[in-house]
């Protein structure tokens, strides 16, 4: 197993920052990650989490899944109170506007974030909320 296998968190972040992504950005079975930075909700402080990505017309497309837990993940309640957040993808860090994905959009953008991590759709059998699918736009 690599480096990057068994990376997770706050090792995570700190490993793909050190390395302009060069460890870490591909992680778990092929999967590419990015690192997503938003502002608490509470706290106002800002807070980093590596997440599973895929690209859709010069877009960035993530998954709120949190393994299909009930709830939605901290990081996804905090983009939808402040959408302004910043992006590293590789050795590239730029601010960028958050939105969720909806109708045919979100079933389209599913599909595609499946193919890059199938275990999404075993997480959505998991809960009865719809998982959120966030579109990431440079701002």
């Amino acid at each position: 197993m690599s480096e990057a296998e068994n990376l997770f968190g706050e090792k995570h972040v700190q490993r793909y920052r050190e390395t302009g992504g060069e460890v870490g950005h591909i992680w778990k079975r092929g999967s590419k990650t990015l690192l997503l930075t938003t502002k608490g909700r509470k706290t106002g402080q800002p807070s980093t989490t590596p997440l599973i990505y895929e690209e859709d017309d010069g877009r960035y497309v993530i998954v709120a899944s949190k393994g299909g837990a009930p709830e939605h993940p901290g990081w996804y309640r905090n983009l939808a109170k402040e959408p302004q957040v910043e992006l590293q993808v590789k050795d590239d860090v730029f601010p960028a506007r958050a939105r969720t994905a909806s109708g045919e959009e979100r079933e389209r953008l599913w599909k595609l974030a499946a193919k890059q991590w199938p275990d999404y759709d075993q997480y959505q059998t998991r809960t009865d909320r719809e998982i959120p699918v966030v579109v990431l736009e440079r701002a």
